[in-house]
């Protein structure tokens, strides 16, 4: 059944989320759908999408929150052009959150078109709508982690036939083994003579992903491990406070910044060990099980959706968020004990392949969306499962 598919991105950030939005409406095009990518004008969303051959619908960041006539214009008409529109949950804006939006654009414009929201995510404070914004239009919310599903459907109260989860994956063409030796030469250009073990930290400069912890984690490490070094790869509004940090603790030689990349398995063929000291506000990080995929092991928050691959003692170390102590400790650990870390290692491994195939998991994709434009009401979501 070829049916017509919406992607809505509404953040002018890149991430792994939009990583994930760009290949899948690419994998999707490619198997014979009309896509239509919906995201604000100036976002790495829409800048790749377009790059892609991708047809996308662009519209004013600011002045869609505030309902704009022209925004609203522009969204049904995307819209229109959508038998099925996945919209990835992102923070409100005020009053303005996109799954609304899009849900009063399709039911003021009498559309066909079934919206679907996308979650990995959650946050206490969302309102149950984000998810569930119009029953006739919205029949079913996805969620890409199982901790997400149970979250959705306890504290939610939303029928569990209406939660399928699906993971995301990755694309083991671009993330394995063999990968190792794309970082030689930039081991030269970013690396400090002699550095080992490199530990890694990839993600948004922000708060909730905890790379101040991890510095005061490297404090103590060094004092055991003289040559660590870590790497903190990305970009946002917590960089020049994280650069303040590493001044204020004296750790100069020991931290290097990189920017951004939209190819981060040249970053992870760098790594010894990926660590995600994530606070709050995470579903299952793609470069978690980008870095397994690569024989990487990981030492993880135990938060949210991580634990389902990160399990700990068999694919990898989770510590308690905030405890810059256990952190350390587990990271010194696991560099030590070469056979534990052999261990994480092929567990990872063996994980991530038999669970986190992304032409796979997008194929499931693809063939629950196909069933959502069948039916009206109470989805069947049997087989749609991400274990």
């Amino acid at each position: 059944m070829t049916i017509r598919i919406g992607i809505i991105e509404d953040t002018l950030l890149h991430g792994g989320t939009q990583m994930w939005s760009v290949e899948a409406a690419r994998f999707f095009r490619h198997r014979g759908t009309e896509v239509t990518v919906i995201s604000p004008s100036g976002g790495w969303v829409a800048a790749r999408s377009r790059e892609a051959g991708l047809n996308v619908t662009s519209y004013g960041y600011e002045t869609v929150s505030l309902r704009d006539k022209n925004a609203v214009k522009a969204w049904t008409a995307a819209l229109s052009q959508c038998d099925v529109a996945l919209c990835t949950v992102q923070p409100p804006r005020g009053s303005f959150h996109p799954s609304t939006f899009a849900s009063r654009c399709i039911a003021q414009g009498h559309l066909p078109t079934r919206l679907v929201p996308k979650t990995g995510t959650i946050v206490p404070s969302y309102k149950r709508e984000f998810y569930r914004p119009n029953k006739d239009i919205s029949p079913v919310v996805i969620a890409i982690t199982a901790f997400t599903q149970r979250y959705l459907i306890d504290h939610y109260k939303i029928p569990e036939a209406e939660v399928p989860l699906i993971y995301q994956g990755i694309d083991f063409s671009r993330f394995g083994v063999s990968t190792g030796t794309m970082g030689d030469t930039a081991t030269s250009r970013i690396l400090p003579s002699g550095a080992t073990p490199i530990l890694g930290c990839i993600g948004s400069f922000e708060k909730r992903k905890g790379q101040i912890v991890l510095l005061r984690a490297l404090a103590r490490i060094r004092t055991t491990l003289p040559s660590v070094h870590v790497l903190l790869v990305g970009d946002g509004p917590d960089e020049e406070g994280l650069r303040r940090a590493v001044d204020e603790i004296s750790l100069g030689g020991d931290v290097t910044f990189v920017p951004f990349t939209s190819t981060p398995e040249e970053v992870l063929a760098l790594l010894d060990i990926l660590v995600v000291p994530s606070l709050y506000k995470e579903g299952l990080p793609n470069i978690i099980l980008e870095a397994m995929a690569m024989g990487i092991p990981v030492v993880s928050s135990r938060l949210a959706g991580i634990p389902e691959a990160v399990k700990d003692g068999k694919t990898g170390v989770l510590v308690s968020p905030r405890d810059a102590h256990e952190l350390s400790e587990a990271i010194m650990e696991l560099w030590r004990d070469r056979a534990i870390y052999a261990q994480l290692r092929d567990g990872a491994l063996h994980l991530v392949k038999s669970v986190f195939d992304r032409e796979s998991r997008l194929e499931q994709y693809l063939r629950f969306l196909e069933r959502i434009t069948r039916v009206e009401k109470n989805v069947p979501t049997e087989g749609v499962t991400g274990t």
